[in-house]
């Protein structure tokens, strides 16, 4: 028999003979006798090799030819593929994939989706996002429970049918006897490699090896289940096979290896904590029978519950044994724990062990990919066609309730594992990432809930994994709590690591079947409730009082997400399923253990009635699990409220901890507890954000109006108070003494207690309002405070936090109500600006009719956002004209109260309130101190609350007053506010110290308004005992409750601390008041209109206003607006107030009726008018200085604008003859630029590609999104030119050819100026100074990178200023009578002179080094490459095609800049700002360093017929350049800049004229190779008539014959017909299209030489029509003949004007094509060629929708590492994939962005990146975010694709960053640049 080393085909044959002998081809006999064979092989072959790689490939190797049975292995794939009866995508991903979710197909929220599937599928419009995966997941495609059918993809659509046929037995039978052994061989290695941590050292180093090992194993396992449906129920019948496992694992028999590795599997599991009991002890989970687990729970409650009695003693004993350490933990005593769930494990098959391993091993991803990938098809409806279906199905079922058990079991295990775990956090997602595919199954949830007690488990997991770190709690009663919490410091909490099994939980509990159980299961809610009480309390806070907090611990947040995930989330999947009236019964469970456990927990802490002070714990779950099922109970299920409410007793108590939150919030915000540090004030913003409020502060306050309908008004409004620490303010003297609050704090406290009482009284989310309508109340607030983006809002609305309660934010409801509520504002875009996004803000009448200060209040968590809605209200009031002045919050009506809460209003209307509000208002009259506009403010609205809800109309007579109650009588008869308000007080008692005014002397009657309150120093007083009066109510209530009343109440602690300094003291004073309420109020109008007698009583004029009182809902306005409003009402109802209130304006002053004064004018006017004069004074200085920065910063910044200086133009027109004149913007001086001092430019000089980038194509290149589509950068421009130069050097003199082109079509350097100018000395001075100061700026110094001083633009050098005029128009202008031959005979003597410079540059002045200085700058602005082009490197015609280059890139880009024509005219981009006039001067004074050698000059070959020199020309030496093939706007720029400066405008014209005819002459010749051989000789003859005629030299017929015939002699036309050509060209070309195509081709040159014309002379371009460009152009240039009349009968060649004969001279330049033609004829005609339309520049299309870019490239791999970027990016202007910071692709330490930018745009970089949907810019060593191109359906942004919306192109903003591209405008534009030190 063949042995374990055997070659592949031996083994091949193995295979196949054993496959034969086994399948019963031998008969009996041979069957067993080959299955001991194969055994013994897999033995020998499987064994736990020590060699590793080499064994484990030759164990593979074996185990495939065995499967195949000999067969090859693919061919065996394909086959049992075949028999993949899966409808299910089931594709399994692990963490970062890139996976779909669709809002509306999905049945579960947990639905994903896989690409592939996604787009198959028929999305279009619906409600989908995409997502970057957490945890790792698996494809829903074509699972039915989870996705609806309508959202498969067209794969999973297909309903697998009869048509897959049943699986033959042969095919799969060597599987069924391999694997296995082959599984077991694994869990050998697994078994083999694990050693239990001696001491807890982590064993990770081994561990990391052992799986580097199996590595290739598990991959075999895992590509076995991607086979398809049938090779899975072999693996699952093997993983399941019970039988299997015993015969192999269990150790017994001879092999002695097998014996070890289970001897080490049940260390490990001993070690697991899981003890291993005998095996008849052993009751497995499933044997469990249900009765012991519920007697266990119960059990556990009783050991949890710290009131249990059996272990209180060791509770004790632990407790003394804790001594001093005070945080120490708690540890509940763990010994009558329930046995079952925790620690019995027995495996009973390969599944179960290998699950085992999977943890001890903490979640190996392959692993967990495999057990995922077993997971079978779900949808048995597709199996049931199968032949077996009964079994199939089973099958399936089984498969997946066998894992799902197995897990269930090792739940506490994973627990324990996870909790030691060094990375909880990878480990958390991957257990999650096979728990949610198990939990989101309702079917499968439900029956193993009902068969493993799932549920108890889990409840009791968690119990155990939060005991491991309780501590004391030290709320209410240090010394003697009974009470634990959980510590938020522990790493448990702090990182999260419970979030697995929470989650889980939340999951299960989302299926209505499970949570019934929950509910129904009593034991199980105790447990439950224990479990919340751990975090009742935790994270206590107390008030630092003398100094700052050493350590501020940043726990908090643990604690607040603790709660939320813990608490919160699973009791709002418990309240989804609370809905209906048919659950009641569920909810009466739930708030009975929570009743009962809140009744614990306050036994624990000892608390009696008071809290204790300077603590606040912001979590109180309990609290809010009662007050949400309350809520809950009243709402949905019609359940009777007070058949749910405990006794009065405990509502007190429940009510203290929630006020208590309310009342430190104010303290917090009243900087109370400003030595407890930031975090403090974090915790009160946590407490109110919005992904929390509903679970937090919302619950809070419902219970506390819950108690408030339910309690005495009185003593309740007496504890807000307390709770405030106001009592004492509320005294009618001027002067008090508080012992509990300093002064500066007292105004805010106050201010907080009035807010929060208006608060519960008009909030009514939970007490009445409909869903919609809370919707639409959260959506207004939102916006009222700020405009915002659509996601911003869907985050703020809070909205029912479990993920599973199928409330989704992006629900029909909200959109339908945010397109009730608000206007969609689009992105704007200014092209400076910054980007901005859709916004939403609200609509007019939401302003006018819905604001509501008090919603905006509870939900600001930022105090600025309540001014900042104020502001925007008080905005639009003046804006729409409602009211001018400044107006108070409104008021607004509320929605009715469900009747269960009517008890709410007692509050209004009872003394207690009304006596604080009378107090209020008088001390407000008084002014007494700590009083603010606010206070007045909530009163007011206090009593409009009360007046809008007041009992029925009361009778006219007064109340007969019923039973005394002692302390008020004296203050008010009843406890209606409508009769209380005409009340008068006369005199009232106060105490006050002795040192107050009150004392010398009773105040006069009359309250004038110069009142008493002018002293100052504090003392205390007491109108009435508030704090009496409370303990009175208290002390009634529990007489009422119970009889030992005695042991409860506790004679009251003084308080800790009192104010500092000895108390004065205190004696009595009786104040005289007479005053009423009504009284007050009136009198207050008067002082609030700073007038006697300004309130007038409208009914005086018009009784209508009271019989039909139309009182709207809303009320806008002021305080009086507010006063007269209560006084009408108050009049309204009661017709004795009507009286009074008469009664009290007549005493005042005897009635006036008002002359009609409009609103505006009864405002306080003289105090007012003065105030708002200033106002104004103010706002027009602002608005006239605002001005004139907006005009400085047009003319300074403009980018895009060139029309907009014209008046910078009339500026630079008016000195005509005077010396230039430039102002220094850091010594202010102005003065002429001189030798000695130069002033000059400050400049941005930057290389660019732009020009390089035009292509001769008008279509548009596209970004490539598939393979198909690429871009070749051979058609650019920059590519052209390249080429052309290359080719001439081959053939022609190198020194001539680099006159015969320009370059800086790549790297030229564009110059660019914000027109300001500076002394260069001045200059190096403010760069010192920038040197030496150390604030970080965004540019490099060091580079000589600055800011203009004045307009903070961007700029790296300085441009001399020419000494002399700025502009040589002065120079005759007139045009000369000079023939053009005289012209042209000077122009040569100027440049023979060419050696002499002008004198200023011979001398070294300080103006030539400058002008040296900046000429370097220039060259070291572009790469070496780009400059060197000579083949010889460093010669000098290197330096001189770089400089002319440099101004030919310039013009060039100012061309593109004009949209490529110079149809507009006018004036140059702005003519203030461009600096082509001085870089000419630098320029021609370095070109004048080079002489040209008289031979060689070209002029002389344009101008003259010269003798043949061909002749004398030795062979060897390479000729020159043909005049034909040299560019002309090159030869323009070398002749004008090396002619002596300044240029005379004729000699410019002379030499335009001249080169002009060469140009005609290309055109003619470029004509000629363009049109077939007939045309041609047509064409020759034709025009051969023409040549002798009078001006047959311009007359392009003739010309044009010439030129063929001139060609004809050389081999130009001879070979290979250009069929090519004639396909672009037309066939046949008439005369006018010849004359089109000329035209066409001296275009160009035209517009260079006219702009070039307009910096040297000045003088304003024309403007005109596109096609009459031509004519203008050439008469602007003084081409055109003077005897040119009209257009009509224009023709290009009469602007012709020939120095010598034509046809000769056209002769001389054809001859030398001609003999080039002899030596290299292929190439004559491609260097003739030069096709000279180029389109503008621009970058790539791009894609409507973005999901096509990211599609395409976010898998991608790079083509230079071939690997899948992390971060993969795309140039936008060439189309390369680039790795952003990858460092696989660095070279010589520059990333590859880096790089491309250098090579791509010389040093410009446009790069999108993919995985972010962002741009970034790269500009040399800087970088900035620009933002991104793609919005959402919204107009948002969706950086780094969080949310992963559908995002499109917004053309806009892509043709903005294309501008600043062209523009050269990135530096300028973009504020926030960094450096990117070449790592990107």
């Amino acid at each position: 028999m063949a042995g374990s080393g055997a070659s592949g085909r031996e083994k091949r044959a193995t295979a196949a003979r054993l496959k034969a002998a086994l399948s019963g081809g031998g008969g009996g006999g041979g069957e067993s006798g080959a299955a001991a064979e194969l055994q013994a092989l897999l033995e020998r072959a499987l064994a736990p090799a020590p060699g590793g790689g080499e064994a484990a490939a030759e164990a593979l190797e074996w185990c495939r030819c065995l499967l195949s049975g000999g067969e090859p292995w693919e061919g065996f794939v394909q086959a049992v593929r075949a028999y993949d009866p899966a409808t299910l995508c089931g594709l399994v991903w692990t963490a970062n994939f890139v996976a779909y979710r669709c809002r509306t197909c999905g049945i579960s929220p947990c639905m994903s989706l896989c690409a592939e599937c996604f787009h198959q599928g028929e999305h279009a419009g619906h409600d989908y996002n995409m997502f970057r995966s957490q945890a790792g997941g698996a494809c829903d495609c074509g699972d039915g429970n989870v996705m609806r059918e309508a959202g498969f993809c067209k794969r999973h659509r297909m309903k697998s049918s009869s048509k897959v046929p049943c699986v033959p037995k042969d095919l799969l039978m060597m599987s069924e006897l391999v694997l296995p052994q082959f599984i077991f061989s694994l869990i050998q290695y697994l078994r083999e490699g694990y050693n239990e941590p001696a001491l807890d050292l982590p064993s990770e180093k081994d561990l990391h090896r052992i799986l580097q090992m199996l590595e290739p194993h598990v991959s075999f396992l895992e590509d076995l289940t991607k086979m398809g449906g049938a090779m899975r129920s072999v693996l699952t019948q093997v993983l399941t096979n019970q039988q299997f496992y015993k015969d192999l694992s269990s150790g017994v028999g001879e092999n002695a290896c097998a014996k070890k590795s289970y001897e080490k599997y049940l260390i490990a599991l001993k070690g697991s904590g899981l003890a291993f009991p005998e095996d008849k002890l052993a009751c497995g989970m499933q044997e469990q029978a249900s009765g012991t687990s519920t007697l266990a729970i119960q059990g556990l409650a009783g050991a949890t519950a710290t009131s249990g009695q059996g272990e209180s003693s060791d509770e004790e004993d632990q407790d003394g044994s804790q001594g001093v350490g005070k945080r120490k933990r708690v540890k509940l005593s763990s010994s009558t724990k329930d046995q079952s769930i925790m620690d019995v494990l027995k495996h009973k098959c390969f599944l179960e062990e290998l699950l085992f391993w999977t943890i001890k091993y903490e979640f190996p991803q392959k692993m967990v990919t495999f057990l995922l990938n077993m997971l079978p098809d779900q949808d048995y409806k597709g199996l049931l066609v199968c032949p077996e279906p009964h079994n199939t199905w089973k099958e399936m079922w089984t498969k997946q309730i066998a894992f799902t058990k197995t897990f269930v079991q090792h739940y506490a295990f994973i627990m324990k594992t996870l909790k030691k775990s060094h990375e909880s956090d990878t480990m958390s997602n991957r257990i999650v990432h096979i728990s949610v595919q198990l939990f989101s199954n309702e079917e499968l949830a439900r029956q193993v809930t009902e068969e493993c007690q799932l549920l108890d488990i889990m409840v009791t997991v968690l119990l155990y994994m939060m005991e491991s770190c309780l501590i004391k709690s030290e709320l209410q009663d240090e010394e003697n709590s009974l009470h634990v919490v959980v510590n938020c410091g522990e790493a448990l909490l702090k990182n999260n690591t419970y979030w697995p099994l929470v989650s889980d939980f939340i999951n299960i509990l989302s299926h209505q079947s499970v949570a019934k159980k929950f509910l129904e299961d009593h034991s199980l809610l105790v447990t439950w409730m224990n479990f919340v009480s751990f975090f009742q309390g935790m994270n206590l806070n107390k008030r630092e009082l003398n100094e700052h907090v050493e350590f501020e611990s940043q726990t908090y947040y643990a604690a607040f997400a603790a709660e939320l995930e813990a608490c919160a989330q699973p009791m709002w999947g418990l309240l989804s399923h609370c809905k209906v009236r048919e659950t009641q019964e569920y909810t009466r469970n739930v708030v009975r253990y929570c009743l009962e456990a809140l009744q614990d927990w306050f036994d624990a802490i000892n608390f009696v009635d008071e809290p204790a002070p300077n603590q606040v714990t912001f979590h109180l779950p309990l609290h809010r699990y009662y007050a949400m099922f309350l809520s809950k109970a009243v709402k949905c299920q019609e359940l009777d409220l007070d058949s749910i409410l405990p006794d009065q007793e405990m509502l007190m108590k429940l009510m203290i901890h929630p006020l208590q939150i309310q009342a430190s919030l104010s303290e917090i915000h009243s900087n109370m507890w400003v030595r407890n540090g930031l975090q403090i004030k974090g915790q009160a913003m946590t407490y109110v954000q919005s992904h929390f409020c509903n679970s937090m502060i919302d619950p809070d306050i419902y219970l506390l109006q819950v108690c408030a309908s339910r309690l005495d008004p009185d003593y309740f409004i007496s504890s807000v108070f307390e709770r405030f620490k106001v009592v004492d303010l509320l005294t009618m003297a001027s002067q008090h003494q508080n012992t509990v609050l300093d002064s500066e704090h007292e105004r805010s406290m106050l201010e907080g207690a009035l807010t929060f009482l208006v608060i519960l009284l008009s909030l009514r989310l939970h007490l009445g309002m409909t869903d919609d309508e809370i919707l639409r109340a959260e959506m207004v607030a939102q916006l009222c405070m700020n405009d915002r983006t659509h996601s911003s809002l869907l985050d703020l609305i809070p909205e029912n936090p479990n993920p599973k309660s199928g409330i989704v934010p992006g629900s029909l409801s909200f959109e339908s109500m945010l397109s009730a509520v608000a206007d969609f504002k689009a992105p704007v875009f200014e092209p400076g600006g910054s980007m901005q996004q859709g916004m939403y803000t609200p609509k007019a009448d939401i302003w006018d009719k819905e604001f509501d200060p008090v919603m905006v209040i509870l939900r600001t968590v930022y105090r600025r956002d309540v001014q900042s809605a104020m502001d925007r209200y008080t905005a639009f009031l003046k804006q729409s004209g409602t009211f001018p002045g400044n107006p108070w919050p409104p008021y607004k009506k509320r929605t009715p109260l469900h009747p269960s809460y009517k008890g709410l209003m007692k509050l209004l209307h009872c003394k207690t309130l009304h006596i604080v509000l009378f107090t209020l208002l008088y001390k407000i009259l008084m002014d007494h101190q700590n009083l603010s506009e606010h206070v007045l403010c909530m009163v007011l609205y206090l009593i409009e609350l009360g007046l809008e809800d007041s009992p029925e109309q009361e009778s006219d007579e007064e109340d007969s007053v019923g039973e005394h109650e002692r302390c008020h009588d004296s203050w008010f008869p009843g406890s209606n506010l409508v009769s209380n308000m005409r009340h008068f007080i006369n005199y009232v008692r106060v105490r006050v110290p002795e040192t107050a005014p009150e004392v010398k002397r009773e105040p006069p009657a009359s309250t004038s308004s110069d009142g008493v309150a002018s002293s100052q120093n504090s003392g205390t007083a007491q109108v009435f005992s508030l704090v009496a009066e409370r303990r009175k109510k208290f002390q009634e209530i529990i007489n009422r409750n119970s009889s030992e009343a005695s042991q409860v109440v506790r004679p009251k602690t003084s308080m800790k601390w009192s104010a500092p300094g000895a108390t004065p003291q205190l004696t009595t004073a009786i104040l005289e008041i007479k005053e009423s309420i009504l009284s007050l109020l009136i009198k207050l109008h008067h002082k609030l209109s700073g007038k006697q007698n300004s309130y007038y009583p409208p009914w005086f004029d018009d009784m209508e206003v009271l019989i039909q009182p139309e009182i709207p809902k809303y009320s806008h306005g002021d305080g009086m607006t507010a006063v007269e409003r209560i006084l009408l009402k108050a009049a309204v109802q009661s017709r004795l107030n009507k009286r009074v209130i008469e009664e009290i304006c007549r005493k005042v002053t005897p009635p006036v009726p008002p002359k009609k004064i409009s609103p505006a004018e009864k405002k306080t006017l003289d105090k007012e008018e003065r105030r708002q004069k200033a106002r104004e004074r103010q706002q027009k200085l602002l608005a006239e200085f605002a001005s004139k920065q907006k005009s400085f910063m047009e003319t300074a910044m403009d980018v895009e604008s060139p029309d907009a200086d014209i008046a910078m133009e009339i500026a630079t027109s008016e000195q005509h003859v005077s010396e230039a004149v430039y102002d220094c913007v850091i010594c202010g001086q102005s003065g002429p630029s001189t030798e000695d001092r130069p002033t000059g430019l400050v400049v941005l000089l930057q290389a660019s590609s732009v020009l390089g980038q035009c292509r001769n194509s008008t279509e548009p290149k596209k970004l490539p999104t598939s393979e198909e589509e690429q871009i070749y950068p051979s058609d650019t421009c920059a590519a052209v030119h390249d080429v052309r130069l290359t080719t001439l050097q081959r053939y022609f003199k190198d020194s001539s050819c680099l006159q015969a082109v320009s370059i800086g079509w790549e790297g030229g350097v564009y110059v660019q100026t914000c027109g300001h100018t500076l002394h260069i000395d001045c200059h190096k001075s403010y760069m010192e100074s920038l040197r030496n100061d150390q604030v970080l700026q965004g540019f490099s110094v060091d580079k000589g990178e600055f800011t203009c001083p004045l307009c903070r633009q961007f700029a790296n050098s300085v441009l001399p200023c020419y000494p002399g005029n700025n502009v040589e128009r002065s120079l005759l202008q007139c045009h000369s009578n000079k023939s053009i031959q005289d012209l042209i005979k000077e122009v040569e003597e100027l440049q023979e002179q060419l050696g002499t410079f002008p004198v200023s540059i011979s001398s070294e002045t300080n103006l030539s080094k400058e002008m040296e200085s900046v000429m370097k700058d220039i060259k070291s602005t572009t790469q070496k490459k780009y400059t060197d082009y000579s083949k010889t490197p460093g010669s000098p015609d290197n330096d001189f095609l770089f400089m002319y280059s440099v101004a030919r890139t310039n013009l060039e880009l100012e061309l593109v800049h004009r949209e490529g024509n110079l149809c507009l005219g006018g004036a140059s981009t702005a003519g203030k700002r461009s600096c082509l006039n001085q870089l000419f001067h630098v320029l021609a004074m370095h070109m004048r360093l080079y002489s040209i050698d008289s031979a060689y000059n070209p002029w002389r070959k344009l101008t003259q017929i010269m003798q043949d020199r061909n002749s004398q020309m030795n062979s060897e030496e390479l000729p020159e350049v043909p005049v034909l093939y040299r560019d002309v706007s090159s030869l323009l720029l070398i002749q004008i800049l090396t002619m002596p400066q300044p240029l005379r405008k004729e000699h410019f014209t002379c030499i335009v004229k001249v080169l002009f005819t060469l140009l005609y002459t290309q055109a003619l010749a470029a004509f000629s190779l363009k049109c077939s051989a007939e045309d041609r000789v047509a064409w020759k003859n034709s025009g051969a008539l023409k040549k002798n005629t009078s001006n047959g030299e311009k007359s392009w017929e003739a010309l044009l014959s010439h030129v063929i015939s001139e060609l004809s002699k050389g081999k130009m036309f001879e070979e290979g017909e250009t069929e090519e050509l004639a396909m672009v060209y037309p066939s046949v070309w008439s005369p006018d299209s010849i004359e089109c195509y000329l035209q066409q081709f001296c275009l160009p040159f035209l517009r260079i030489t006219c702009l070039l014309q307009h910096h040297l002379f000045g003088g304003d371009l024309p403007s005109c029509q596109e096609d009459e460009e031509f004519t203008v152009l050439g008469n602007c240039l003084g081409l055109l003949p003077s005897s040119f009349q009209s257009p009509h009968q224009f023709t290009s060649a009469s602007c012709l004007d020939w120095p010598v004969p034509a046809f000769n001279m056209i002769s001389q330049w054809c001859l030398e094509l001609a003999s080039f033609a002899d030596r290299h004829a292929e190439q004559v005609k491609v260097l003739l060629i030069q096709e000279p339309k180029w389109d503008l520049p621009c970058l790539l299309q791009l894609p409507e929708n973005y999901n096509t870019i990211f599609q395409y490239y976010h898998r991608k791999t790079c083509t230079v590492c071939t690997k899948v970027p992390k971060d993969p990016a795309v140039c936008l202007v060439c189309g390369t994939f680039v790795c952003l910071k990858g460092l696989c692709c660095k070279q010589q330490s520059y990333c590859e962005c880096v790089l491309h930018s250098q090579n791509c745009g010389a040093g410009t970089g446009i790069f999108l990146l993919i995985n972010a949907s962002v741009i970034i810019i790269i500009r040399g060593h800087r970088f900035c975010l620009w933002g991104s191109v793609y919005l959402d359906a919204h107009g948002e942004e969706d950086r780094d694709l969080r949310r992963g919306k559908p995002l499109y192109i917004c053309k806009e903003r892509y043709k903005v960053l294309e501008q600043q591209w062209v523009s050269h405008t990135f530096d300028h534009i973009n504020k926030r640049w960094g450096p990117h030190y070449n790592g990107l």
